[in-house]
């Protein structure tokens, strides 16, 4: 397998996260071995993987075979920050509208919407006890004129409330780094290893057969399918599902090389923080939030009292260079929630997200190759866009009507220069801090 970052990014350790020691683990799923078909192979059993898997079982009859490098929710989807909501693509809404027009704009808008509805649904249908929060989203200024972006985008949409500086503390979004809100109706928290969890169960339930400790290492046509070779076993398969998103292999299927680029996102969780604390720093609103930097911030208050903070960055997955993610991960928190810096970190983990080279998502067929599809490239919003992705993609493997956004079938670009992505990264994360700017400084030395 051929993968962009070190080795320590991919071992197969589930990462020390709030959300593993909050759950039971289940049961293993078994690994592939020996000889096995199906009409429809799913590389990765997360959100778009299982969505896609339980869409084709429940709805076409389809035999499916669902094959993880680790087991159900050790990537992305099971260390997420727990926000669904809208999002799925880097571009801005003008450039969207300059790509694919203002119907296409439109439509991608609907899928972010739908996309919401799709989970909520889905958890209540199938009683997952992952929802932590109340509906809704806060976007927090990080300068006075991303406020006045704000107050644009606000224009635009007659069910946003907007809140000036002033009603900040009002509202319970107090803190040295905000300059006004927007507070959206779309979306809600939810607790993301326990949706996954359960997703894997009602699929399995369903029919779908769901292999864990199955790494593909091998992808080839072979007699008008496809073969998937692993560790200690072989699946042949008619069509085949790559949806591994920011944990994908450059070679998994070749034409992958080079159009994604995963990228580092990291979180803490504190102790419990009683409600004197939250009153002292001001920051009480059970609504998720994030900031408007380039290299945002993202961070919620947890059912149990922790509070949640998470941010991009680090272009290295070396123990060493985690750990100094980490420990810039606090410096922010101390820097933004002041009051908060007596308030200790009892976990804190990492994982990828997934860019692409168009900054869009991906659902579709993957060019020249018969029989692949591939649904990936959710840019660090993947709750929801990845399970209503996986669904689509899921129908039009079945060769039914998918209504796939015109933004989301196009083919990702190849990044320029690939082999120096992670050094562009790097680039780009030093020009977003130059171009946000400093946090007030933090109280600790």
């Amino acid at each position: 397998m051929k993968r962009l970052y070190e080795a320590d990014a991919y071992t197969r350790d589930w990462p020390e996260s709030h959300w593993r020691r909050s759950l039971p683990v289940p049961a293993p799923a078994p690994r592939l071995t020996g000889q096995a078909t199906a009409e429809v192979a799913v590389i990765g059993a997360g959100y778009a993987g299982l969505s896609a898997a339980h869409e084709l079982v429940t709805r076409f009859g389809t035999d499916v075979v669902v094959l993880d490098a680790v087991q159900p929710g050790w990537g992305a989807s099971g260390r997420n920050g727990g926000f669904c909501c809208l999002g799925g693509s880097k571009l801005s809404d003008r450039a969207i509208i300059r790509r694919v027009g203002d119907e296409g704009a439109r439509a991608f808008h609907l899928f972010q919407r739908a996309a919401i509805d799709g989970v909520a649904d889905f958890l209540q249908t199938h009683g997952i006890d992952a929802r932590q929060g109340p509906e809704g989203e806060t976007y927090l200024a990080h300068t006075p004129a991303a406020y006045r972006a704000l107050a644009e985008a606000a224009a635009a949409d007659p069910t946003a409330r907007l809140i000036p500086p002033e009603a900040l503390a009002e509202a319970g979004l107090a803190g040295p780094a905000f300059h006004g809100a927007l507070q959206v109706a779309h979306g809600f928290p939810l607790h993301p290893l326990a949706y996954v969890e359960g997703l894997a169960r009602v699929a399995a339930a369903a029919g779908v057969r769901i292999h864990g400790d199955s790494p593909v290492l091998h992808l080839a046509p072979e007699g008008g399918g496809w073969r998937l070779d692993t560790p200690d076993g072989t699946l042949r398969a008619k069509r085949v599902l790559v949806a591994t998103n920011g944990y994908s292999s450059e070679d998994l299927p070749r034409w992958l090389a080079g159009r994604s680029l995963p990228a580092l996102s990291s979180i803490m969780v504190t102790r419990p923080i009683s409600a004197e604390e939250r009153a002292a720093q001001g920051f009480t609103s059970a609504l998720m939030a994030a900031d408007t930097r380039t290299a945002l911030h993202y961070f919620r208050h947890l059912p149990d009292g922790r509070f949640l903070f998470g941010m991009r960055g680090g272009t290295s997955a070396a123990p060493a260079a985690i750990a100094a993610t980490q420990t810039r991960v606090r410096v922010h928190f101390d820097a933004m929630f002041p009051a908060w810096t007596g308030v200790e970190t009892e976990s804190r983990w990492s994982g990828f997200v997934c860019l692409t080279g168009s900054l869009a998502p991906f659902v579709g067929r993957v060019p020249g190759a018969e029989g692949l599809f591939a649904a990936l490239g959710w840019h660090g919003s993947g709750v929801a866009p990845a399970s209503r992705g996986g669904r689509l993609a899921a129908r039009l493997i079945a060769g039914a009507e998918a209504d796939i956004p015109a933004l989301m079938a196009l083919p990702p670009r190849r990044f320029p220069l690939p082999a120096f992505r992670r050094t562009a990264l790097a680039a780009g994360y030093l020009a977003a801090e130059l171009r946000d700017g400093a946090l007030p400084r933090s109280p600790r030395p």
